[in-house]
C-alpha cells in the first residue's frame, strides 16, 4: 500500500470522526490504567459495567489498596482472569504508592515494571492519557493492518513499528483509535463488513465479502 492510500484512509477516518477515544470509561490516568488491565481478554463494555461500581468507591492507589485482593474481586469477577488481575493490580497500587507519589508515570520502562502492564498496555495509556503517538496493537489492529495490506506483519510488535513507520505524521495521535473502531464494528473478524466500508475502494484485502 502507498502514501496516498494510507493518507486518503486516514483522511476518511477523520472526516467521519474527528475526535477518536477509548470506550473505556474513565477520568483520570489511574481509572485509565486500571480499566486498560481488567480489559486484557475481555470486552470493554464488560470493563465498563464492573468499573462503574468499583471507581465511585475506589479511584486511587491506596483506596483500592485499602480494599484488598478480595474486596477488588468483588467488583470484577465478572471480567475474565479477574483473579490474576485482581492480584496484578493490587501490587501495581503499592509499587505506584512507594516509587512514583500515587501518580501514574509517563515512561514506557516505568509502565511496563508494573504488574499486569505490558507493551500494548502501556502503549494505550502513554497515548491515551499523555498524548504519546503510539500504537496499541490489539487483536483488531493486527487483522486491520494485515487485511488492508496498510502495514502488515508476522507479529504484533511488527505491526506496531510498520505503523509507527507508514501512518502520516498529521493522523498517528488518533490512528490507533480509528484502526481499533474500524475492526470491531466494520473490519470484524468473521466476516469483515465491506460493503458498508468507508475505506473498501482503498483496502487490497483481496477476498472481500458482501455485506447486506
Amino acid at each position: 500500500m502507498n502514501k496516498a492510500k494510507r493518507t486518503e484512509i486516514f483522511e476518511r477516518f477523520r472526516n467521519e470522526n474527528p475526535e477518536p477515544t477509548t470506550e473505556l470509561e474513565y477520568s483520570n490516568a489511574f481509572e485509565l490504567l486500571i480499566a486498560v488491565i481488567l480489559s486484557a481478554q475481555a470486552t470493554d463494555k464488560g470493563v465498563n459495567i464492573a468499573t462503574r461500581k468499583l471507581f465511585p468507591v475506589a479511584n486511587t492507589p491506596e483506596s483500592i489498596l485499602a480494599l484488598g485482593e478480595d474486596g477488588l474481586k468483588k467488583y470484577i469477577k465478572t471480567i475474565g482472569l479477574f483473579n490474576s488481575k485482581a492480584e496484578n493490580i493490587i501490587k501495581t497500587c503499592r509499587l505506584l504508592i512507594e516509587k512514583h507519589h500515587s501518580e501514574i508515570p509517563d515512561d514506557r520502562e516505568a509502565l511496563e515494571a508494573l504488574p499486569g502492564v505490558g507493551r500494548k498496555t502501556a502503549n494505550v495509556v502513554l497515548n491515551t492519557a499523555f498524548g504519546h503517538p503510539t500504537m496499541a496493537v490489539d487483536t483488531h489492529i493486527f487483522r486491520v493492518s494485515n487485511r488492508t495490506r496498510m502495514a502488515p506483519g508476522k507479529t504484533v510488535l511488527e505491526v506496531e513499528k510498520k505503523l509507527l513507520k507508514f501512518v502520516p505524521g498529521e493522523f498517528l495521535l488518533d490512528a490507533h483509535h480509528w484502526l481499533i473502531l474500524h475492526g470491531r464494528y466494520t473490519c470484524t473478524a468473521r466476516k469483515p463488513k465491506c460493503g458498508a466500508c468507508l475505506i473498501e475502494d482503498l483496502c487490497e484485502f483481496k477476498q472481500k465479502s458482501e455485506y447486506e
